[in-house]
């Protein structure tokens, strides 16, 4: 089981799915949404930059990301992410969770050295028992 989940959906029901289904295959001990990915980023910099308690900051293992958001899309936080400014985090795994079945979506997930998976929404238990072996 994981400690720390993050999910980011625009979708507020896609997330609430995504929390009960987590929940119910106890894949994880905690869930933490975000919205887009300028959140998620925010989220980072405030572990990053909170000097004191950031080894007592817990942060994800896992990240569930959304390809099209508004404000900040999935590509463009995996770009920011992928830099040296968020190189602290480079265990962390992304999986990209897309309604989107278009081939090179999926081709250029692959370019990103944190994403493990590219799979289709919604999650199921099954996807997480599936990704229990990768992650």
């Amino acid at each position: 089981m994981l400690d720390l989940i993050l999910c980011v959906d625009d979708d507020p029901i896609t997330l609430m799915l995504c929390k009960k289904v987590i929940i119910k295959a106890t894949f994880s001990n905690e869930i933490i949404t975000a919205q887009n990915g300028e959140e998620a980023l925010l989220f980072f910099n405030k572990i990053k930059y909170t000097k004191t308690e950031s080894r007592l900051k817990k942060h994800p293992e896992l990240i569930f990301l959304d390809l099209n958001m508004p404000v900040m899309g999935g590509w463009e936080f995996l770009d920011i992410f992928n830099t040296v400014d968020y190189s602290e985090f480079n265990a962390i795994k992304v999986v990209v969770l897309s309604s989107t079945i278009d081939p090179k979506d999926l081709e250029k997930a692959k370019t990103y050295p944190m994403v493990i998976d590219f799979l289709s929404k919604p999650i199921t238990t099954s996807m997480l028992e599936y990704l229990k072996n990768k992650v």
